[in-house]
């Protein structure tokens, strides 16, 4: 199995500064997971400018400030790294009040492919999980109406949301040297849900 020592730090990602005067330290660093998101869900026509300036700071400016100060530290080390940015299955599909939403987790797999490209020279792989809804406390707030998780399900051929642990068993997979040779690749774990 894999064994992985975390490290837990709390900051506001949006604060440039306080992330690298937090991160610089921390090192050094073999592995990463991009986990931290919004879902502040607005029709289109309503999308104000603080729900886009929120997601445009968690859901990408953090991934690419984190990832850089992390990649630096790998670089100068000279180790082999892997990085996993979770995304969405709302990267590749239109979904109802997630206009904001979408572009940042699209903008996120594009991201990561560019990484993986610019990495892959220093022997760093960067690969996203697009997961379909988790039941987290995120998944909950926006999903927790049964008409509206109903619609949902019935389009995921597998007929359920996905469990914490199917995410996290699929970034413990791209993070080991078991995907080896992956990189630049997002791993739908989704139910089926864009094949439906």
């Amino acid at each position: 199995g894999i064994h992985i020592n975390t490290i837990p730090l709390c900051l506001d990602l949006a604060d440039w500064e306080a992330t690298e005067a937090a991160l610089g330290p921390a090192g050094p660093f073999e592995l990463l997971v991009n986990n931290a998101a919004v879902a502040l869900l607005q029709p289109f026509l309503e999308v104000t400018r603080e729900a886009l300036d929120r997601s445009l700071d968690v859901n990408l400016r953090a991934v690419l400030h984190v990832s850089q100060i992390v990649a630096r530290q790998m670089i100068a080390q000279g180790v082999p790294g892997a990085i996993v940015n979770v995304s969405s299955q709302a990267s590749q599909r239109a979904l109802r009040d997630h206009a904001v939403y979408c572009c940042t987790k699209s903008a996120l797999d594009m991201l990561s492919k560019v990484m993986a490209m610019e990495l892959g020279p220093h022997k760093i792989r960067v690969n996203t999980v697009n997961p379909t809804v988790v039941m987290t406390d995120m998944g909950r707030i926006n999903w927790s109406d049964p008409q509206k998780s109903a619609a949902m399900i019935n389009r995921i051929p597998l007929g359920k949301f996905a469990e914490v642990d199917d995410v996290v068993n699929s970034i413990l997979f791209l993070l080991s040297d078991k995907s080896a040779m992956t990189t630049g690749s997002s791993l739908m774990v989704d139910g089926g849900f864009l094949v439906s």
